[in-house]
């Protein structure tokens, strides 16, 4: 994994700021829904899960009413915040590591010879 990347993944699984714990569990939660891997230590509360899942995987259909169940559920905008910028972070690592793996594949599978006809 490149160094920009490692460091962007730890600040988001760092102790510091709003609900370590939580960005956690979403970052891997999201990585998994998009076909990578990170592990988790943390579990995602049932209320999260199909917010991480629609960040992950569907960002654009994300409603005022999504933020308001959120809200309701009892968690501040912090939060919100926070957990969603991890459960975008997670999914966006996880298509890198599908990309590097499919670049890998090609770069070790026999080259094709000479003119197609």
């Amino acid at each position: 994994m490149r160094p920009r990347l490692k460091k962007v993944l730890a600040a988001r699984l760092s102790k510091e700021g709003s609900r370590p714990d939580l960005r956690r569990a979403a970052v891997a939660r999201a990585a998994a829904l998009s076909g990578g891997a990170i592990a988790a230590g943390d579990t995602l509360p049932e209320a999260l899960a199909g917010w991480v899942e629609k960040v992950a995987r569907q960002a654009w259909e994300i409603t005022d009413e999504d933020v308001s169940a959120l809200r309701a559920a009892g968690f501040d905008e912090d939060a919100i915040f926070e957990i969603t910028i991890a459960a975008a972070a997670g999914a966006g690592l996880a298509r890198y590591q599908v990309a590097v793996r499919a670049i890998e594949a090609a770069a070790s599978a026999p080259a094709k010879s000479g003119a197609g006809g």
